[in-house]
């Protein structure tokens, strides 16, 4: 397990199945502090931790060739950017992440979002500031259209909680057709292929960008985009920021040609103390950790349990990445 030993959600490994067993536990090859022989002999290897509990590309990577018998790597994020390597996608060692894990938070975020601006809360907080009783109109989500881009697990879960608005929702993927399982769930009242872009963004009041990181997605939301969008709508993003023209969208802002943002991931992070975003009163800004819950690591190696016992009973392992895609 490369993590600190010190992480508190290692805990869950107490409940691997009989068969399997953890035979070291650090961020770094030092800290793991295993023979030649014991490397070598290796199936999985689970790469855990939160900030300065986590292991980084490099210690991975410093670790991959001692790893002779490797069958299979987790990683209990969901993003894989910064983790796929060259020899790592070349190789047959399977990859499966934590995508599902933090797909309720993170629409719960988007919706927040999305009443942050429709109840205009930061207005409320001045008034109540000022100790001024000052009523005002507001809107409601319903009637509205959340424009998913990016509608895999974490865009699902962000349509049923804008369906419980009776919000109407279009969403945009490489494959336009619904499976019948969709179809039956009824959460989608159009799909959009990547080349439709503006057609979703230009319809949406609200749209929210839930996409992984790859070559494929690098500003898929570019200043096209963002330009067809309607004055009043508001651009959200908990997917990954290199996936938006963020100095496009810092100009539609400045010249409130959207109404606003809300937004969990950025282009650079940390986010510079000299990016424009930090001064806009039109942006709801978090530092990442929309989906960082109390649970959230937690819930990602109870997720790695169940892999691991369907491992063991030679069943296919649920969220295999194609590492070539980077999803």
């Amino acid at each position: 397990v490369l993590s600190s030993p010190t992480s508190p959600e290692l805990k869950v490994l107490q409940q691997l199945p009989p068969g399997s067993e953890v035979v070291g536990v650090g961020r770094s090859l030092a800290e793991l502090a295993l023979s030649e022989s014991q490397l070598a002999d290796v199936d999985i290897l689970a790469i855990s931790g939160v900030g300065a509990n986590a292991a980084k590309k490099a210690d991975v990577q410093d670790v991959w060739p001692t790893l002779k018998g490797l069958k299979w790597i987790y990683s209990s994020s969901a993003g894989l950017e910064n983790l796929l390597f060259p020899e790592l996608i070349e190789s047959p060692v399977l990859l499966t992440n934590a995508k599902g894990v933090y797909s309720n938070s993170l629409a719960e975020y988007a919706l927040t979002a999305c009443n942050w601006f429709a109840k205009d809360l930061p207005r409320l907080q001045r008034a109540k500031a000022d100790r001024n009783w000052d009523p005002y109109e507001v809107e409601e989500l319903r009637g509205k259209t959340m424009g998913v881009v990016g509608y895999g697990d974490i865009g699902q879960a962000c349509a049923r909680l804008a369906r419980a608005f009776k919000m109407h929702v279009v969403g945009l993927r490489r494959r336009a057709e619904l499976s019948e399982k969709e179809k039956q769930e009824g959460l989608v009242d159009a799909m959009y292929t990547p080349d439709q872009l503006t057609e979703l963004m230009s319809q949406s009041d609200y749209v929210v960008m839930s996409t992984p990181y790859t070559p494929q997605t690098e500003k898929l939301v570019n200043a096209a985009a963002i330009a067809a969008m309607k004055p009043n709508a508001v651009f959200i993003n908990v997917g990954r920021g290199k996936c938006v023209d963020e100095e496009a969208l810092i100009e539609a802002l400045k010249s409130r040609r959207i109404r606003g943002a809300g937004l969990d991931v950025f282009a650079t992070e940390p986010l510079p103390a000299e990016s424009e975003l930090w001064g806009l009163d039109n942006v709801l800004m978090s530092p990442h950790c929309a989906d960082r819950t109390k649970e959230f690591q937690i819930e990602s190696l109870e997720f790695f349990v169940l892999n691991v016992r369907r491992w063991l009973a030679q069943e296919p392992l649920q969220n295999v990445v194609d590492k070539r895609a980077g999803y």
